[in-house]
């Protein structure tokens, strides 16, 4: 694996500094060919790695920002007034060249502007995209637009169909990953007509492997490696199961704690519990990348705890060390025939 520089927006996410010093005080540990600029206020971020052991970290450098995008800032304000934001400062990195991928927790809508603003979109991509894995009974999927558009048209569908495929192939080593679109059924009349409309390309495009629609319960069942459709259709679907996720906990929690026969039998059943626990974690699964942009941002939930944010960016680096940018690039030289 080749020397990988992140740009760290330390300072962004609910809880900032507690979170992604500590986070990228273990990716070093682990993993000894990754290079870290810390971007965030110089003054509480050199406490903060005073505390965790990385002040005179060799593979370490501060890069001073004096402000930070709130969670709650308006895009307008993060993209015009806050032009020395932490957040700001880590995508100017990458823009500039000193690193290969950049990883922020913060403020969603201001990061995709932001890297919008500042590094451009690929040739052939029209608008950016949300994509992240998502367990699945025989694994995982990646999933896409997650947020990002909440109005696409049926060409944006194939860009992101293409620009998911690439993300497979690279990350998951699938060579033709199987591609399907996200509708209310499986059936050929099923959907509205830019669904319809987005079958149609997806299908007749000789560098995807489409497998037809797919039901939201289809997504769990591990039928498909890709699943596209639009940013309003995915972050909801997305944050539904987030709730699931959590409300079962919640149900289990207080089904055991119901009764004493209960709690004993949660106690022998806790080892499965774990396992399970483990399996649907969702800081396991965290880290979404800005697709089809002129470089590598990956997005960690902004309530992510260390390993959540460890996830994230073991995500960026993997991205980096594969070059997907380079890779969907190639996908889109000639998306007439699918030649690359």
């Amino acid at each position: 694996m080749a020397q990988v520089t992140l740009a760290v927006d330390a300072m962004g996410g609910d809880a900032g500094l507690p979170v992604t010093v500590p986070a990228v005080a273990q990716l070093l540990q682990q993993d000894a060919t990754v290079e870290v600029l810390m971007v965030g206020q110089p003054v509480p971020l050199a406490a903060a790695l005073r505390d965790a052991g990385l002040a005179q970290h060799a593979r370490v450098r501060v890069v001073p920002a004096s402000d930070i995008v709130t969670m709650d800032d308006p895009v307008a304000v993060a993209l015009r007034n806050k032009k020395d934001s932490s957040m700001r400062v880590a995508v100017n990195q990458l823009r500039d060249g000193q690193a290969q991928a950049v990883v922020s927790a913060g403020n969603t809508g201001a990061l995709m502007a932001v890297s919008r603003f500042v590094l451009k979109t690929l040739p052939g991509i029209e608008r950016p995209a949300i994509c992240t894995a998502i367990p699945t009974r025989t694994g995982h999927c990646h999933m896409l637009d997650l947020g990002a558009n909440v109005d696409s048209e049926a060409e944006h569908l194939l860009q992101f169909a293409l620009m998911g495929a690439a993300v497979v192939r690279a990350l998951d080593r699938i060579e033709a990953p199987r591609v399907a679109l996200l509708n209310i059924g499986e059936e050929d009349i099923k959907g509205n007509d830019l669904i319809k409309q987005a079958a149609k390309l997806l299908q007749e495009h000789p560098a995807l492997n489409y497998c037809g629609f797919i039901e939201g319960k289809g997504i769990f069942d591990g039928e498909a490696d890709v699943v596209v459709c639009d940013g309003f259709v995915g972050n909801v679907a997305l944050k539904t199961m987030e709730g699931t996720a959590t409300m079962i906990g919640h149900m289990l929690r207080t089904e055991i704690s119901s009764s004493w026969l209960k709690k004993v039998s949660g106690l022998l059943a806790l080892p499965v519990l774990r396992g399970l626990k483990k399996r649907m974690d969702p800081e396991r699964y965290n880290g979404a990348s800005l697709l089809g942009l002129n470089g590598i941002v990956v997005k960690s939930h902004g309530g992510a705890g260390v390993s959540g944010f460890l996830a994230a960016l073991e995500v960026a680096v993997r991205e980096a060390d594969r070059n997907v940018p380079a890779l969907i690039g190639a996908t889109l030289v000639n998306k007439s025939d699918g030649t690359a």
